[in-house]
């Protein structure tokens, strides 16, 4: 039988990269598996309902959180619910996977609570300036979301020493391995 995976918590601000920081490592390390979200927010362009989250009406997302369907979730930026469904993260570990949660901060808290196994990492930005260009190059937010996901931002970073580690993510290869690394050592 194959050892139950580890639970890797990647959390951080907005537009910091850890979508693509976390499909790096499922793409080129093998035995991990990146959990898919539950959301409110509508697609955006190029997402796929199941691969890039499970879209659900506020009432779907309701009743899955208050059946303890969720492993965690919350209500992010004041807009939009966002939570991970906990049974495919049962089903990854117990197969043996390295599942990766992409939450935010407030989730990964919340995981904690309930995986105290769980490996938490905080993904820096190599800058505030560079998360404010990184925002900005995604194109996807007003100028008031911009500006409450910044400020967001600067109260997250104020919490990366509550996380187990602290990667920066400044070359996605470079911060991936340094991620599988750590997950190898612990």
């Amino acid at each position: 039988m194959k050892p139950a995976g580890k639970l890797i918590v990647m959390a951080g601000p907005s537009a910091v990269g850890k979508g693509t920081l976390a499909s790096h490592i499922v793409a080129n390390f093998d035995g991990y598996v990146l959990s898919v979200s539950a959301t409110t927010r509508s697609p955006r362009e190029g997402e796929i309902d199941g691969v890039s989250y499970a879209f659900l009406t506020d009432e779907q997302f309701k009743n899955r959180a208050e059946t303890g369907q969720m492993l965690e979730w919350a209500t992010v930026h004041g807009k939009h619910s966002y939570g991970t469904p906990r049974g495919p993260v049962e089903e990854g570990l117990a197969s043996g996977f390295n599942v990766i949660l992409e939450i935010d901060v407030q989730g990964a808290f919340q995981v904690k609570e309930s995986f105290p196994e769980a490996l938490l990492v905080f993904v820096k930005p190599p800058s505030f300036e560079e998360l404010r260009a990184r925002l900005d190059k995604r194109g996807t937010e007003s100028e008031e979301d911009k500006r409450i996901r910044l400020e967001t931002a600067r109260t997250e970073l104020d919490q990366a020493y509550q996380f187990d580690f602290s990667v920066i993510n400044d070359e996605v290869a470079r911060c991936a391995q340094e991620v599988v690394d750590l997950v190898q050592t612990t």
